[in-house]
Parts: structure tokens; C-alpha cells; sequence
């Protein structure tokens, strides 16, 4: 059996959305040193052998038009820097496009698909994407929230389409709901979606006839992880379960976290721990353990190391 993959790539540092933006490159220096003080990176099989997601690869979620949109927002940024013209594009108040975003988007694209390849050959038992930019918001024809392609989606649509598995499941415990994956996998007859996010909060959205693929559960601000463990055995877990998911994909968004003011919700790293060995519980009865994790949010630089390692120690099983 395999170990667990950890994927990243020096191009994820390159996207930069300006100063004091929270969806910053510190983030993966954060996770990195946590990883490496704590021991936990000697445990993981290091992957920085990632292709950049190709066009068609990209339109198993998005729509040609998306893509080129964003491309030739991204090749004028690129034209006119000579000229002293800006170096970012704003997408929304939010979310800018600089001329490296589409590289890096791009490979994180490519991490999910190639991070699916892996696991489903066998070389790796499970797969964590340490990924920027993240994706769960980013819509067929749409990029907000920080997000311009759907990594986990990509990923999804990657494994049902290419690799021909029936029943897969996405889990996003992020504190925004995951809108755009809703967006491209409602109604899906391959996958299924659990998550649970505050509510009511950006992106204002997942309560409202969702459908019959979607679990979604709004929780209100200040949240416990108590409460949330006790949601997630009396709804996930019997709908995963009675699903038997062949793969298991995690929209990895650590901003749930107490210590983090990108919402009010109050988990703590035991809670991801929890959350994901229950995950894996899933995965290992029904999918051989097959699991692609891609992080999402996750904005307190200390906070997210110490959960993302509390998220592969079980992975990994440490």
C-alpha cells in the first residue's frame, strides 16, 4: 500500500492578489514549516511533479468561455506591463487575476488530476493538494471568492469521466459554502456533495432547494465542534454510508477554525482530525481508502498549520 501524497509546487507561491490580501503565499510557508517542525512531512510521499491542467481538462467543469476569459485577461496583463499598465485584473472586490494566477491555478488544477491518477493506480494510498489558488467557489462561468478554476470538481469530473468511477463524494467543511462545486455537480449522477458551512454568510447561498445530490447544512455563527461532530453522525455519515462512495474528495477549508476571523464558527484542530478519520472510516469501507484532499481556505497563518497537520495525521494515519 502507498504512502500519502503530499502535492505541491513553487508555482502556488507565484499567485499574489496584492499586499495585506489574506489568500497569500504565507500560507503554504506556514504549513510547510509546521509540517516539518512536527515530523509529519517525513511521513508523506512529496509530489512536485504536477502537469499545468490543459483546456479540456479544465472544461470537464468550466465552460470554454470561462477559460478564455480569464486567458486573455491574463495575456493583457502580460502585454501591456511594458507600458506601465496594472499588474492585476479585479475579477470582483475580492479577487484579482496577477500574471502568474493563471500558472498557478492552473497547476492546482493539475494537482487534483494528477493527485486522482495516483491514488487510483495504487502508487499512493491517499492524497493531500497543498494547493493556491483554492477552488470551491469558482463556478462553471464564474471565478469569485479567491477561486478561478474548480480544483475539486476538476478532479471529480476527472475520476467519474476518465477513470470511470460511479459514486464519488465530495466533503467541504470550509466555513464558506462550496457554491461553485454545487454549481457544476448539482444533479450530477456520479457524485455526491456533504458539507456544512456558516450561515447566513458570504457566499449567501446552499440553502435553497438544493439538489437531491446535495446535503448541505447551514450552521449558525459560533458553531462548536461538539455540535458539528454530532450533525455530521446524524446526517453525513448515514448518507455517505448508504451511498458507498467508490472515492472520497475533500474540499479541505480550515477558516472554520476558532482562531480564524475569516468567519465565526469555533472548531479546533481536533475537530479536522475527527472529521477526516470519520471521512477515511468511510473511505476504507466502501472506496479502498481512496481519498483526494485539496485545501481550500484557511487564513490564520498558525491556526491552518497546525490544522492541516492535524488533517494528515489522519490521513496518514500517524
Amino acid at each position: 500500500m502507498g504512502k500519502t501524497g503530499y502535492f505541491i509546487h513553487r508555482d502556488f507561491w507565484k499567485h499574489k492578489m496584492g499586499d495585506g490580501h489574506p489568500e497569500c503565499p504565507a500560507r503554504l510557508d506556514a504549513i510547510e514549516d509546521r509540517l516539518l517542525i512536527s515530523g509529519v512531512a517525513d511521513a508523506l510521499e512529496h509530489c512536485d511533479q504536477i502537469p499545468l491542467a490543459t483546456s479540456e481538462q479544465l472544461c470537464l467543469a468550466h465552460t470554454p468561455e470561462h477559460i478564455e476569459a480569464l486567458q486573455v485577461l491574463g495575456q493583457r496583463l502580460v502585454e501591456d506591463a511594458p507600458a506601465g499598465g496594472p499588474d492585476h485584473a479585479m475579477l470582483d472586490p475580492d479577487t484579482s487575476l496577477g500574471p502568474f494566477t493563471l500558472l498557478s491555478a492552473r497547476r492546482a488544477a493539475g494537482a487534483g488530476i494528477v493527485a486522482v491518477d495516483k491514488v487510483l493506480s495504487g502508487e499512493l494510498s491517499n492524497a493531500f493538494c497543498a494547493v493556491r489558488s483554492p477552488g470551491h467557489h469558482a463556478c462553471r462561468q464564474q471565478a469569485m471568492g479567491f477561486c478561478f478554476f474548480n480544483n475539486i470538481a476538476i478532479a471529480v469530473r476527472h475520476a467519474t469521466r476518465t477513470h470511470g468511477i460511479e459514486r464519488a463524494v465530495v466533503v467541504d467543511f470550509d466555513v464558506h459554502h462550496g457554491n461553485g462545486t454545487e454549481d457544476i455537480l448539482a444533479g450530477d449522477p456520479h457524485a455526491l456533495m456533504v458539507s456544512f458551512f456558516q450561515h447566513p454568510f458570504y457566499p449567501y447561498c446552499g440553502t435553497e432547494n438544493p439538489a437531491s445530490n446535495m446535503l448541505n447544512l447551514p450552521v449558525p455563527a459560533y458553531t462548536k465542534g461538539t455540535q458539528v461532530r454530532e450533525m455530521i453522525e446524524a446526517t453525513w455519515i448515514p448518507r455517505l454510508e448508504a451511498y458507498q462512495p467508490q472515492m472520497v474528495f475533500i474540499s479541505a477549508g480550515f477558516d472554520s477554525h476558532r482562531e480564524d476571523d475569516m468567519g465565526q464558527l469555533s472548531l479546533n484542530e481536533s475537530d479536522f482530525h475527527w472529521i477526516t478519520s470519520r471521512i477515511c472510516d468511510v473511505a476504507n469501507r466502501y472506496a479502498g481508502g481512496r481519498v483526494v484532499s485539496m485545501l481550500e481556505g484557511g487564513y490564520s497563518l498558525s491556526s491552518l498549520a497546525r490544522s492541516v497537520e492535524a488533517h494528515l495525521r489522519a490521513l496518514a494515519d500517524l
